[in-house]
């Protein structure tokens, strides 16, 4: 690693050894000043090769993913509930201090999705959706309004809340339903989904990620669309990631690498249709790697797709 790499694992280290010793990771003046520092160092471009850092380094980013992850469990399930007071908490949304980050990544994902699915998907499932499906809902309110969306995840409580987000909403409330289960115990329901959302912290180690993903190419209906989230660069320490040669059984059609302030990478690939393994080797189409949604702004209407937006006023 070069100096400016060097400093800023440093500093890396320094929060972790900080965050790692508080109380309690509730949202607060300290968490919050502590993990959005680390969010705001982590988001310049500044290649990081995970692979090559030390066992130490590499044993302290993991536990830094867990404490973030937990942290922002935390800091959604405080969101939600503030939001459940209003009679349609969908008309507050921007409370949410992140909501700004999920419009961009939630259009990043449905303009992918829209270049390759030349029809718009009639049912869709996020897992691990948690106590405030953001991405369920902006897709559901501002890109999908005739979509039904099925959020999983692994907490009955998480579920309770989000439930609680789309009651004074109709139609979203008879379009979003929410299932308490482990995806890895989903398996005929998983064949009825166009598309399946894989949320970033779904399989935080390297090898329960790679189960899951192995899970679903084996479940999903064939010429059914992924849609992973990963990291790049020094966001690889906020969450996991997943190469695009992990996803065994799969087409990968595109790999976007955010250079905003939006985190997550995004891999869209498809189960192939006929007679393909499950676990056979990812398939990668050439040159759609790495990319930054070039091209058009497409939407679905009425089983259409339709240009609307130049390349430069897509979110990056």
């Amino acid at each position: 690693m070069g100096k400016r790499e060097e400093r800023l694992v440093e500093r890396i280290t320094e929060i972790y050894e900080c965050v790692s010793k508080l109380p309690t990771l509730s949202p607060s003046k300290e968490v919050n000043e502590l993990l959005t520092e680390l969010v705001n160092i982590c988001i310049p471009v500044i290649a990081i090769d995970v692979s090559k850092l030390s066992s130490e380094v590499q044993a302290m980013r993991s536990e830094l993913i867990m404490i973030c992850g937990e942290a922002e469990g935390l800091l959604e399930s405080h969101h939600c509930d503030l939001l459940a007071s209003y009679d349609n908490p969908l008309d507050h949304l921007s409370l949410f201090p992140y909501y700004s980050n999920y419009l961009k990544l939630s259009l990043v994902e449905y303009t992918l999705l829209a270049r390759y699915v030349p029809s718009p998907p009639g049912r869709v499932a996020f897992v691990g959706s948690g106590p405030l499906p953001l991405t369920s809902i902006v897709l559901a309110k501002r890109h999908m309004p005739a979509v039904e969306f099925h959020n999983y995840d692994l907490d009955p409580t998480a579920n309770d809340r989000a439930s609680r987000l789309v009651r004074g909403d109709p139609d979203m409330a008879a379009r979003m339903a929410f299932h308490t289960a482990d995806v890895l115990s989903v398996t005929d329901e998983l064949r009825g989904f166009d598309v399946v959302f894989l949320a970033a912290l779904v399989g935080v180690g390297h090898d329960e990620k790679v189960r899951v993903i192995e899970h679903l190419a084996r479940h999903m209906a064939p010429g059914a669309v992924l849609v992973a989230r990963s990291a790049h660069s020094a966001r690889t320490f906020l969450y996991p990631v997943v190469e695009p040669a992990e996803l065994a059984g799969f087409e990968v059609l595109t790999v976007h690498h955010p250079v905003d302030e939006v985190i997550n990478s995004v891999i869209v690939a498809r189960k192939p249709k006929g007679d393909h393994a499950a676990g056979a080797a990812a398939v990668m189409r050439p040159c759609k790697c790495c990319e930054t949604v070039q091209g058009f702004h497409i939407h679905f209407r009425h089983g259409s797709v339709m240009g609307d937006a130049a390349p430069e006023e897509l979110p990056s």
